[in-house]
């Protein structure tokens, strides 16, 4: 045998040995994750209740889709993201049980493929605890099942970081827990340079997908980095992926809004003016189960429900602490400096709070937490382990108790209000007001889905038609008008007559030909 088919031979050899750890080390991480996906998805499905009715911002991204319901107005912020997500049920489908066990199905699956994109740059039972801490979180439980952008958002943050980090050359060794109070050392099963980079744009892309500023803010990091290290690579994929996902919504903004400078300037505004703003205190208002908190007053949470959120960032910045000491910062740095961005806006740039906002922020901080609190269990010696693990375990058992606590409230609080806007549709339909028809005025989109109706608005974010319209529509088909109780009708609605439905007052136009003045 020749020298040189000699070395291609051992260099078949050393790859096909390669492989072999990898596709074990890969089926080694892949099925406690997928116990995991599986535990989270039956999770959702019990405590989440696919009886959940629709809430306002999923009303908004279903009706598009689907044939049974006249599409709501869909403001400059949105994106079409989800609503192609859940087109292939809600097309077909009026049954919110059948969308709801499709979503938590897909989002486990989304779990399993989030934490599976950093095989290799941390061990298994680390990535395992990211997991777990991310999916036990009452905002992940919450909103995995439903059609909302911000848990997508956070699955595509997790595999776009996680494919960049395994295609860079200059990792350094992964991290390996002690057992025994050894120090660590380098894991045989390093991901090799020149990693596949389609995951890093597919997680860009599905982030832009779902919200193209989002995206943007959670790229900044992996941009600079890239550029820093002059990777055209990862360049081309970021870019790739940024373009491919958002170009949807940039097209729209020339179709729909005038441009993406009008797109954005209308976007702002609906946000209430994107600028200087702390929205700090109203992201922790909103910990106890507010799914939007605007305007957000009212006392704060019991600081058991908000101690959660001051121990993640502390807990981060001890994993990055041990990354450093250990060598591999970049790693661990990364996810942390994408998860302050990502959080960046939300906390510093709007008026008001929801905590599905910080979802991706949480996904990114989840991976650096689980790494220290193995260092916490791993390091101390002799009877102080025993002490460090019960300490550990305490507190993460008292932490799922509060997350699952406020979850029950959270999902109880939903029903009742999704079920108002239902029996409020009820009593339309009794009151002769039945598709097609138009709802105006408070909670008109809502109300409106559940009655079958299309939805209008003279002012405010979702302003898209006029009073002389609704007059005109009346002339057509029945028109009902929401105030608050006691609350001024518009002046097209005076003369109606008045019903009481509930928590609204509701003016019904007469039908046409009845002779009753407007």
């Amino acid at each position: 045998m020749t020298d040189g088919a000699g070395a291609l031979l051992a260099a078949a050899r050393r790859r096909e040995q390669r492989s072999g750890r990898d596709a074990s080390g890969n089926a080694r991480a892949g099925r406690p994750l997928a116990v995991l996906a599986a535990v989270f998805t039956l999770t959702q499905l019990a405590l989440v209740r696919p009886v959940l009715g629709l809430g306002w911002d999923e009303i908004v991204y279903i009706s598009q889709v689907t044939s049974h319901h006249p599409a709501a107005f869909f403001s400059a912020p949105r994106s079409r993201g989800v609503s192609l997500l859940v087109a292939p049920v809600a097309s077909w489908s009026e049954s919110t049980v059948l969308l709801r066990v499709y979503l938590a199905l897909l989002s486990g699956v989304g779990l399993h493929l989030a934490f599976h994109a950093w095989r290799g740059l941390f061990p298994t039972r680390v990535l395992v605890t990211a997991g777990a801490v991310f999916a036990s979180l009452w905002v992940t439980l919450f909103y995995g099942p439903q059609a909302m952008p911000n848990y997508w958002v956070a699955v595509g943050a997790l595999i776009a970081v996680g494919g960049f980090l395994r295609h860079r050359a200059d990792l350094g060794p992964v991290a390996k827990v002690p057992s025994a109070g050894r120090t660590t050392g380098p894991s045989p099963q390093a991901p090799a340079s020149g990693g596949p980079l389609w995951a890093v744009a597919a997680g860009t892309a599905l982030m832009a997908l779902m919200r193209p500023t989002d995206a943007l803010w959670v790229a900044v990091p992996l941009l600079v980095v890239a550029l820093a290290g002059r990777h055209r690579r990862s360049l081309l994929a970021l870019a790739g992926g940024l373009a491919a996902g958002g170009a949807p919504w940039v097209i729209e903004a020339y179709t729909a809004f005038g441009g993406l400078g009008e797109r954005l300037a209308e976007a702002s505004r609906i946000q209430g003016g994107l600028g200087r703003h702390i929205a700090v205190d109203d992201q922790l208002r909103s910990l106890g189960g507010r799914a939007l908190c605007r305007p957000c007053t009212g006392a704060m949470p019991h600081p058991v429900i908000t101690l959660w959120w001051f121990v993640l960032p502390l807990l981060a910045i001890l994993g990055l602490v041990l990354a450093v000491r250990a060598r591999r910062t970049l790693r661990t740095l990364l996810p942390l400096a994408c998860a302050t961005t990502a959080a960046f806006p939300y906390l510093f740039m709007i008026e008001y709070a929801a905590p599905r906002f910080l979802q991706p922020a949480y996904a990114l901080l989840a991976i650096p937490v689980a790494d220290a609190l193995w260092h916490l269990v791993t390091a101390p010696r002799g009877r102080w382990r025993t002490t460090a693990r019960t300490l550990v375990a305490l507190a993460l058992a008292g932490h799922l108790t509060v997350q699952l606590t406020v979850l029950v409230y959270t999902v109880d609080r939903n029903i009742d209000s999704r079920r108002d806007w239902a029996r409020t549709a009820d009593a339309l339909h009794r009151l002769g007001v039945r598709p097609p028809c138009l709802i105006t005025g408070r909670e008109a989109i809502p109300v409106g889905y559940y009655t079958g109706c299309s939805s209008g608005a003279t002012s405010g974010n979702n302003e898209n038609t006029t009073a002389a319209e609704i007059l005109r529509t009346a002339d057509r088909i029945p028109v009902a008008t929401l105030t608050a109780p006691g609350g001024t009708p518009p002046g097209y609605a005076r003369p109606w007559p008045a019903h009481r439905i509930g928590d609204f007052d509701v003016r019904i136009a007469p039908a046409p030909g009845s002779g009753t003045p407007r």
